[in-house]
């Protein structure tokens, strides 16, 4: 709140300050919150990164969930940054920083919304091509490869369109000459669930990929998972919808935080500078 100091001369005392405390403070800690996440999610990006072989890292570096997490986490720590330090400091070129990235961030996923809406077909064929990168490179990436057995499991599907797209990986592939243990089959997260079985049959989906959808039925999910996903995301749209507005309030309220302390750090050198003008002033 304003303050005006006893026997202080002119329209405000020497120590009245336009600056909020708590809008400072508020959006300080704001950003010391996301800092801190930004340096777990690196950290563990990292770790998880150097626990791989260079081999498979090289293999599969577009779909790493390690180097997403990562690049997420150093983008996030450098907005972060600059917003912290610069509520703290009361830095307007810092706060400028924060606030111009941070409406970018946000117009970027406000758009990558809407472009997936409107061309929810070539959305869905970048979904399927993605799919198809991962089935090739299921055995060259441990992240990977959990990340598909849980996708599988919890849509309770198989493969891109159909179980026999794992024909694809070169393990898997239902040619002659493949040698593989592992030739026509599935991988095991494929594999109808039975909550009786106390251990997991990891060979559950041996040979799935050389019967019929109607034989194969009996054993693994035979549906693809881009279809599967496409039926969840029209049956949560609500979920979704909670989901991206629970992501668009923090950044909204960062901007317009960051926007109302941007003025009133100007208003505080406007006044810093009238009344260094008129200190000399004898009728001040």
């Amino acid at each position: 709140m304003a303050r005006r100091a006893a026997g202080g001369r002119g329209p405000y005392g020497d120590d009245f300050s336009f600056v909020s405390p708590a809008v400072k403070y508020v959006l300080f800690f704001f950003n010391m919150l996301f800092w801190m996440i930004s340096m777990v999610m690196v950290a563990v990006g990292v770790y998880a990164r150097l626990l791989k072989h260079a081999e498979a890292a090289l293999a599969c570096l577009a779909v790493d969930p390690a180097i997403l997490l990562v690049v997420v986490g150093v983008l996030t720590f450098l907005i972060t940054f600059c917003g912290c330090v610069g509520s703290l400091r009361e830095n307007i070129c810092l706060l400028q920083t924060f606030s111009v990235c941070l409406t970018i961030v946000f117009l970027l996923q406000l758009a990558a919304g809407v472009l997936g809406f409107v061309f929810s077909d070539k959305a869905r064929g970048k979904v399927s091509e993605i799919i198809n990168g991962a089935i090739v490179h299921y055995r060259d990436d441990l992240d990977l490869q959990n990340l598909i057995d849980f996708g599988q499991k919890e849509f309770s599907c198989c493969g891109g369109v159909s179980y026999k797209d794992w024909s694809q990986n070169m393990y898997f592939n239902c040619t002659a000459a493949n040698p593989s243990r592992e030739r026509c089959s599935v991988p095991f997260s494929c594999c109808l669930q039975d909550a009786q079985e106390a251990v997991i049959n990891t060979m559950c989906g041996q040979g799935m990929q050389a019967m019929s959808y109607l034989e194969a039925s009996a054993f693994i999910y035979t549906n693809g998972c881009i279809d599967t996903l496409v039926n969840w995301i029209h049956s949560n749209l609500f979920l979704l919808g909670g989901i991206a507005l629970g992501l668009a309030v923090p950044q909204l309220v960062g901007i317009l935080l960051a926007q109302i302390l941007i003025n009133q750090i100007r208003d505080q050198i406007k006044l810093q500078l009238y009344n260094q003008q008129h200190r000399a002033d004898p009728w001040y």
